[in-house]
C-alpha cells in the first residue's frame, strides 16, 4: 500500500520569488489544464480510425475503399511473399482456399498497390526460379549417404609379418 502512495506522488517545480498561496493555485490550476489536455488528445486519438499497413484481414482491406484485386499463388512456401511484400510496403491479405488438393492461396491487394506488388512477385518468381535451379542442402546430404552406403569398404584385417 505504501509503495502505491509513493508511486502516486506528483513533483511540481514553480519559480517564483515569493511563494504565495496564489502561486500555488496558479500552478496547480496550469497543472490541471495539462491534464485535461492530454485526456482530450488521448480521447481524441481513440476515437480516429486507424488504418492498418502491411498483412491484415480481407474485411479490413476492403474496408478502406481503395479497390481490392488479387492474384493466385499455389506454391506452399507463402511467407517468402510476406517478406517480399514487407520490403515494398504492400498493403495484402493472404486467404487460403481449401476446396483444391494443392491449396492454393488468394493474395488481395489494394488496386493503387498494383504497381508494388507487380514489382514484388516478380522478385518473387526470381527468388523461386533461383532456388529451383540449385540442389538444397538436404538433397546434397541425402545424395551423399547413398554414395556412402553404396561404397563397398574392405574392413578386414591382415596380421602378416614382415621379415
Amino acid at each position: 500500500m505504501q509503495e502505491e502512495v509513493e508511486n502516486r506522488t506528483l513533483t511540481l517545480v514553480v519559480s517564483g520569488t515569493k511563494f504565495t498561496g496564489r502561486l500555488f493555485k496558479a500552478a496547480v490550476c496550469k497543472y490541471m489544464a495539462y491534464r485535461r489536455e492530454k485526456k482530450m488528445e488521448k480521447q481524441r486519438s481513440r476515437d480516429s480510425p486507424v488504418i492498418p499497413h502491411g498483412k491484415q484481414s480481407v474485411k479490413q482491406l476492403i474496408g478502406q475503399n481503395q479497390g481490392v484485386s488479387n492474384l493466385e499463388i499455389t506454391d506452399p512456401s507463402i511467407r517468402e511473399f510476406e517478406k517480399i511484400a514487407r520490403k515494398y510496403g504492400v498493403d495484402y491479405a493472404v486467404k487460403k482456399d481449401r476446396g483444391c488438393s494443392p491449396p492454393k492461396y488468394l493474395i488481395f491487394f489494394k488496386a493503387r498497390d498494383a504497381d508494388a506488388l507487380t514489382a514484388a512477385f516478380s522478385e518473387y518468381t526470381q527468388k523461386k526460379v533461383r532456388n529451383a535451379s540449385r540442389p538444397s542442402v538436404l538433397e546434397k546430404l541425402n545424395h551423399f549417404k547413398e554414395l556412402i552406403k553404396n561404397a563397398v569398404v574392405d574392413r578386414t584385417r591382415r596380421k602378416e609379418l614382415e621379415r
